[in-house]
């Protein structure tokens, strides 16, 4: 029987480094079958909303709190899976050289979780890199992460405000911010219906060489 491929689409929330970043860095994969019920989903939001945002791309961080509270209640209609991957920047003891090295390994971790699901993938994610070496190198740490799973999977990274499915896991992820950060879960409450794996990751296992 020929297995179905699903369309996955990955953001973060938070920003790296174990000394200067956010206490919980976040990466969200949105894994559905049929990604056009996130674009509908984020069309219409822009359609009542729209003219209030500048840049035409929601932001989850720049949106209204009773817009974002309905934009993750019809997301939490859809028919799809959240997996997560957050990291306590806190338990790092040796942070890396390279502090972009911590986000590279937490969304790899997070890919692992999607594809030991789902072995037939497209993977979409937020264009994190203008520099072409990073996103090789985002790619190459995916790829050594997944090596030993049976799988095809396809990578793009791609601007969030092109891809609107982009927009709907930066809502997630921001979610899943204000529980862990702000310690407010009243926006993961709204999809957490949704959450198949929420793995809590610890500094001392991720950074132990």
């Amino acid at each position: 029987m020929e297995i179905e491929s699903v369309y996955a689409f990955i953001d973060e929330s938070g920003t790296v480094g174990a000394k200067t970043g956010t206490r919980f860095l976040i990466v969200v994969v949105l894994s559905v079958n049929q990604p056009r019920v996130f674009e509908l989903t984020i069309r219409r939001a822009l359609k009542k909303y729209g003219a209030k945002i500048a840049s035409g791309e929601i932001k989850a961080a720049d949106f209204e709190e009773a817009a974002i509270v309905r934009l993750l209640q019809a997301l939490s209609e859809e028919d799809f899976t959240v997996m997560a991957v957050v990291l306590d920047q806190r338990t790092i003891r040796r942070e890396p050289k390279h502090v972009e090295e911590i986000y590279r390994r937490v969304t790899a971790r997070a890919v692992r979780h999607l594809v030991e699901r789902s072995s037939r993938v497209e993977i979409c994610l937020d264009k994190r890199y203008t520099n072409e070496r990073l996103r090789r190198l985002l790619e190459k740490a995916i790829r050594e992460e997944i090596a030993d799973l049976p799988q095809v999977v396809l990578i793009s990274q791609e601007n969030s405000s092109s891809r609107k499915e982009l927009q709907a896991a930066d809502a997630v992820a921001w979610a899943f911010f204000q529980k862990y950060e702000r310690d407010d879960p009243r926006f993961y409450d709204i999809i957490a219906s949704k959450v198949v794996i929420e793995d809590v990751a610890n500094g001392k296992e991720l950074f132990n060489d």
